[in-house]
Formats: C-alpha cells, structure tokens, sequence
C-alpha cells in the first residue's frame, strides 16, 4: 500500500483524492461536491493543474523503449509549444476535469484512453444470458468460462470485469473464481474486477461470501481471505500473497452514489482528448434527445479533455459551467452554449 507523499500539502492530497475518484467517474453529487472545493480557494484548481501536467509529462515516457538506450530521450520530457487554451484564470478549472489516476490500492487495469484530437465511443457493456436465468455483464475485455452442473453453478472470471445478477436457486449456489478466490452466492447482485494486481468485489443486492481459495506462500499458518459482503459493501485484496489477510484486504461500505459511480463502466460513456467544444458537442447530439448549439466561435474553439456518460446532457452542462464558466441558454428545445465575458 502506498503511503501519502509527507512533503505534499493539503490541497495536493486532497486533489489526488479527488482526481482518483474521478478516475472512476463522479456521480451527479460528487460532481456538484468537488467543483465546490474548487471555487473554496484557487489553490485547489492550482493543486489539480500541476498533478495533471506531472502525469501528462510521465506519460510521455511511454514512447521509450529501453531496448534503443539505457536513458529516455530527453525530447521526450521537453516541454510542448504553448498552444491556445484557457486564459490563465480558468486554466486550473478547466484541468479538472481531465481524468488522472491517483490511488493508494492497486489500481485496475482501465480502459485504452482516447487518442488527442478524438472522441471514442465506449459502448454499455456485453450482456448474456446463461442457462439458469442469470444475468452476466462484461466490461470491455472481460472473458468468462461457464460450468453449470446439477449441484453447483460455476464461472471462472478469466479477465477483466463482470457484474452477475444471479438467478434464486437455494439448491445449486452461484459461484464466481477469480485468480485464488471463490465470491459464493444464491439470489444476488454483485460485481467482480480482477487484474494482475488486485480483485474487487462488490455487492449490489443482497449478500455473498469471498473466500481465498489458497495461498502461495510456504507459511502454512498463515490465514486466508475470509469475509462476508452484502449489498453496499466492496472489498479489494491485493493479490501479493505476502502478509496477514487484514494488511492485504480492505472493506468499505459505499454510498448509493459510490456503487452508481462504480458502475459507471454500464453505460455509454463519451470520452475527449484534446478536442474542440464544437466537435464534442457533436458527439453528444447524437445520442441525446436535447440538442447543444455553439454561441460564438470563441466558445467553440475551447478544447475539452474527460469522460463523461453520453446519455448524460445535463451533467456535462454542469461540469461547463463550473470548469469553463460556460452558461448554458434555453432556446426551444436547445441549450445555447456561450463563454461568459
């Protein structure tokens, strides 16, 4: 587990804090709550600014490839022509609402971000119906393996993420393994994610048990994972099988907004590099019933950076106006979109 840096100041914690959760996607109360902090000091949208431009600056270094050199190119890290964006008042603002990664556990594995310049289409998840009435939605890349037998309902999750809304069979329990762990239950709702690092499990409805199989270690005293969940509860244990079950797993109970902002992967979502509010307000037209229309040009030319969900209109006005001060007007059936001078 990661330990807070002890030379970063308040605002830089509790921007990283921010900016990890937005990682995962803000619901409309985590929204209306983190712009608040913004507007409190302009050290904060400050704060939020520099982690961006550090991991903008780390991510160049993805270009390298040991195997040319021993040392990165040093163009790499050279800072980039300054370009027309923001004026500097709202260049803080508007950073915030490009989505970084900061977190203390192991971070899951997310999806491909958008190329600069590009809008990408991710679509709701892939949803089957097994034999038994169950429901299993997979996120993007997830894989699983289907064992059903007259005792005993079994998948293997072999990648990525999947939720499963579990049909009521008292006679034959729902299992799900993943990596050394097995999430039992019988007429449920819960999400599981696993990657190289961690496993999460999370419960939508009513209650299941997470039990760790076994354990790589020669220690042979040493306790497994062993807990039960229910509906609002999420654990996430590291896969290192080093150290007691306490320092490897953590439980949290989540809010409603928490789960709904976790679930976020089952819808549609937009996402924007480095694209013209004219471009992006296309791409949220087409999958919209209320229309965006551009003021002027100077509102058009604003580039737009973040992820948001595409049947979503409202929430993406919000995030203008307090990111960008951008109002939006009624007019008909449309919301003009326009810079405030």
């Amino acid at each position: 587990m990661e330990t807070p840096d002890p030379s970063a100041t308040p605002a830089e914690l509790a921007a990283a804090e921010w900016l990890s959760r937005r990682d995962r996607g803000l619901s409309a109360s985590e929204q209306d709550a983190y712009f608040q902090w913004l507007r409190e000091d302009p050290a904060h949208g400050a704060a939020v600014a520099r982690l961006e431009e550090s991991w903008r600056r780390l991510d160049a270094l993805r270009h390298w490839r040991p195997a040319h050199s021993a040392q990165p190119n040093p163009d790499l890290l050279a800072p980039r022509p300054r370009r027309r964006w923001l004026v500097p008042s709202t260049l803080a603002a508007a950073a915030a609402i490009v989505l970084i990664a900061f977190v203390c556990w192991p971070r899951l594995a997310p999806a491909p971000a958008a190329p600069r310049g590009a809008a990408v289409l991710h679509p709701g998840p892939e949803r089957m119906t097994l034999a038994d009435g169950s429901l299993v939605e997979l996120n993007s890349g997830a894989e699983i393996a289907v064992d059903f037998t007259p005792a005993r309902r079994s998948v293997r999750l072999v990648r990525g993420q999947a939720h499963f809304t579990v049909a009521k069979d008292t006679a034959r329990p729902f299992v799900v393994s993943a990596d050394t762990f097995e999430v039992r239950a019988v007429g449920t709702a819960f999400s599981v994610l696993v990657d190289d690092h961690a496993l999460s499990v999370l419960v939508t409805e009513g209650k299941v048990q997470l039990d760790e199989l076994r354990r790589s270690t020669s220690d042979s005293s040493s306790q497994k994972v062993a807990v039960p969940l229910t509906a609002g509860q999420e654990a996430v244990v590291r896969l290192d099988p080093r150290g007691d079950p306490a320092s490897r797993l953590l439980v949290r109970e989540l809010t409603p907004s928490d789960v709904e902002t976790a679930l976020a992967w089952q819808r549609m979502r937009l996402e924007f590099l480095d694209l013209a509010l004219s471009d992006v307000v296309q791409e949220f037209n087409r999958y919209n019933s209320r229309k965006l229309v551009i003021g002027d040009d100077d509102t058009a030319g604003i580039r737009i950076a973040g992820s948001f969900r595409a049947d979503n209109v409202e929430a993406f006005v919000r995030l203008l106006d307090a990111g960008f001060d951008i109002d939006a007007r009624p007019r008909g059936g449309e919301l003009v979109l326009t810079r405030r001078r």
